[in-house]
């Protein structure tokens, strides 16, 4: 593995940071949002569910930068935050002008799916704090230098919100990468956030192509997919170009990856989750990583994993991930952790992990569902 030396704990304030809008989720339960009579209620975001793995399954410290309205609701995100052993200290909170016309804490409505019913987000995220988050509104310096961050994670979730969420996004990993601190990227991409484009579908893929590009090459690992790798980054596919060795998706998702670590020199690890649907209940679940030695790591394969709440699974794969690479572990077993974390979280209601570490270790050491006594 060729990772960048990561900064030690002793000379840091927080092993890792998150950068990204906090949403309350809404959860019908078993139930559907247009019958719901009722929600129970959670906190995610594709970013801050990272810091908050690493916080409460792996007892590291965290916080998360991102910007709440000052109302009950955003007290009640800060409350679930805390709850989730996550700092907020670097929270930045805005006015409530009594409707929300300018700035708005966001809303996330979440089905779970059953079955051939699939799982369905409805977000409610305009005009939203951390939408209007800007590079100048936190001292990064103060950040990754006088406190000191061993790791930042980011993505394109956030990025996506704005123009002014990605500039924020780029500014500070530029100020991470300076400091020493570790920087991850996921380039989770949602239609939803690139919308009134030019496309045919209505999405924008110019900008989205532009902003991922540039996340990309402030990433030391880079979180995604076949396709983010082909639409978003503009990696050519080798299945079209007559490079792939078939057209088997394993054989493409290797050579794609081959193909970013070529193309940006700044990253050391790529890692792609690899899940085949069955069913919104059943999914085929692992993992597989490349780094610049050449290695290619493929995880434990869960198949036929029974899932609960698919939500957050990548997310609680890349806290494992950053947990055992700031643990100092070997890729190969910082991927079966990520892996094993992953498809934990997705046996447990909302965004986040219920497992503890050693349920994490017990799952990558081969203890399966047995009853503990």
């Amino acid at each position: 593995m060729t990772l960048p030396e990561i900064r030690p704990a002793s000379a840091c304030r927080f092993d890792a940071v998150s950068l990204g809008e906090v949403m309350l989720r809404l959860d019908p339960g078993e139930g559907r949002i247009r019958t719901a009579r009722s929600f129970t209620v959670w906190e995610g975001g594709g970013e801050y569910n990272v810091a908050r793995g690493l916080s409460r399954t792996f007892g590291l410290r965290t916080s998360v930068v991102t910007a709440l309205v000052d109302n009950e609701l955003g007290r009640l995100t800060e409350n679930l935050i805390l709850a989730g052993g996550v700092d907020t200290s670097l929270i930045q909170w805005r006015d409530f002008d009594g409707v929300g016309r300018e700035v708005r804490n966001a809303l996330n409505f979440v089905e779970r799916g059953f079955g051939l019913r699939g799982a369905m987000g409805v977000s409610d995220r305009g005009h939203s704090a951390a939408s209007q988050l800007t590079p100048a509104g936190v001292d990064w310096d103060h950040l990754f230098g006088t406190l000191g961050v061993r790791w930042l994670h980011t993505g394109g979730i956030f990025a996506g919100l704005s123009e002014s969420s990605a500039e924020t996004a780029m500014a500070a990993m530029t100020a991470a990468r300076r400091h020493g601190t570790l920087v991850s990227v996921d380039l989770n991409f949602r239609p939803s956030l690139w919308a009134n484009g030019a496309d045919a579908d209505g999405t924008d893929s110019r900008r989205a192509r532009r902003v991922f590009t540039e996340l990309a090459e402030h990433a030391d690992v880079l979180i995604g997919g076949s396709t983010d790798f082909t639409d978003r980054l503009g990696i050519a596919d080798p299945v079209l170009d007559g490079a792939g060795t078939g057209t088997a998706a394993a054989d493409r998702l290797d050579l794609l990856a081959q193909r970013v670590l070529e193309r940006f020199t700044g990253v050391s690890v790529v890692a792609s989750t690899v899940r085949r649907v069955v069913s919104a209940s059943v999914n085929d679940w692992s993992v597989v990583a490349h780094d610049r030695t050449g290695a290619r790591i493929a995880s434990t394969r869960y198949d036929g994993l029974e899932i609960l709440d698919r939500v957050g699974g990548g997310d609680g794969f890349v806290s494992g991930l950053a947990y055992a690479l700031l643990a100092g572990l070997p890729l190969d077993v910082a991927v079966n952790y990520g892996t094993a974390h992953g498809a934990l979280a997705m046996t447990t209601p909302g965004d986040n992990s219920m497992a503890t570490l050693a349920e994490v270790a017990a799952l990558v050491s081969g203890a399966g569902s047995h009853v503990t006594r």
